[in-house]
């Protein structure tokens, strides 16, 4: 960023003085055409006269004490003057003053975690699925810091409390502020083609030979695989992928896993998507006659959220018990009165069609 703020400063000058030493021979031949001189001392026609008019022209200064007296040299006095406004306008401040704010911003913004942070996981890109790792990760205590690249999105992070850093994933450095080194688990939330490149720098961060070139992908069989995986370090890399056909590609790159939501959760979603619209319970599973166990996720805005399962008094509201919970990706069979209904929890209850039906509208 230094660098190429350094450069714009460079071009910007190096046309600034271009435009001011042009406009001064301008003006000495202008000055001389119309014989404002003093044959002896030439007292307009000199450079640094000239390059003072042009400068005071240029800042719309104009102290008045040189001025042309014909049309030609009054036309080239307003050109000086308005491209002054450009150059100071159009130039100055998208080349110098724009880049320079924005290296201020970015140096306030955290580029490294705590020395004392490890065993930690690193979260690569935050979109909305991450809202719900984080929410999980708190409620595990298990120590975590997101990476991000754009600046806003690290700003609204910051404020929200959420651990994070600024920086390109893919770089290096950015991931050594992580804390790569004493990290457990690093998942590549950002798109495909960037993941490729998230993945491959923290394999060969963590020691191993990772992949050299992918151009051979088509020819990796499956010992190769379990060669490549033996030689990997002990940092876990997770790749969240939205084509599922690049999957082999990521692995190659020194991915342990590949997890494709799309594929995986589609249809459960598609099955879950009609709960709205339909009067009946989807995905019902009778296993007496008129009892039957149905999963019931959590909907935003739901009164239950944050009530413990005793204080929300299903079988009190609704006649049917919840005999589980889905809570970080683990059923729990043997649930608490003390435990708490989240936004991302999944109830597992029982009862005939209509108990169901009475939960089915609180958990909306």
């Amino acid at each position: 960023m230094v660098r190429s703020i350094k450069k714009s400063i460079l071009i910007y000058l190096i046309i600034t003085i271009s435009v001011i030493l042009l406009y001064s021979l301008v003006f000495c031949f202008l000055m001389f055409r119309e014989g404002q001189h003093i044959p002896e001392q030439l007292e307009n026609v000199n450079l640094l006269t000239a390059i003072y008019w042009v400068v005071t022209t240029m800042t719309t200064v104009g102290y008045g004490d040189i001025h042309f007296f014909n049309v030609v040299g009054r036309m080239f006095s307003i050109v000086v003057a308005v491209s002054g406004v450009i150059i100071v306008f159009a130039l100055l401040f998208p080349l110098v003053i724009t880049p320079w704010v924005d290296s201020q911003i970015k140096s306030m913004l955290p580029t490294q975690v705590s020395s004392k942070l490890s065993d930690h996981l690193i979260v690569c890109g935050y979109n909305y699925l991450v809202d719900s790792l984080i929410e999980e990760l708190r409620h595990q205590d298990i120590p975590f810091v997101v990476v991000e690249d754009d600046e806003d999105v690290v700003k609204d992070l910051l404020k929200k409390g959420v651990s994070c850093i600024h920086g390109d994933p893919s770089e290096r450095c950015t991931l050594e502020g992580a804390g790569i080194e004493r990290a457990r688990c690093l998942i590549a939330n950002e798109s495909d083609e960037m993941n490729a490149n998230v993945v491959l720098t923290a394999r060969e961060m963590d020691g191993a030979d990772g992949a050299e070139g992918v151009g051979g992908v088509d020819r990796v069989d499956e010992v190769d695989r379990v060669d490549r995986v033996d030689r990997m370090g002990d940092l876990k890399i997770i790749a969240i992928l939205d084509d599922v056909s690049k999957k082999r590609y990521l692995e190659y790159a020194g991915a342990d896993d590949v997890i494709t939501p799309k594929s995986m959760l589609g249809s459960f979603i598609g099955r879950k998507a009609s709960d709205y619209t339909v009067s009946h319970l989807v995905g019902a599973t009778e296993f007496l006659k008129d009892i039957e166990i149905v999963e019931f996720p959590i909907h935003p805005r739901s009164e239950l959220i944050g009530k413990s399962l005793e204080g929300a008094e299903i079988r009190k509201r609704t006649g049917c018990n919840v005999i589980g919970m889905w809570a970080g990706g683990e059923l729990s069979l043997n649930t608490k009165p003390t435990d708490l209904i989240r936004s991302n929890s999944i109830l597992l209850a029982v009862g005939t069609d209509a108990q169901l039906m009475n939960l089915k509208g609180l958990t909306r």
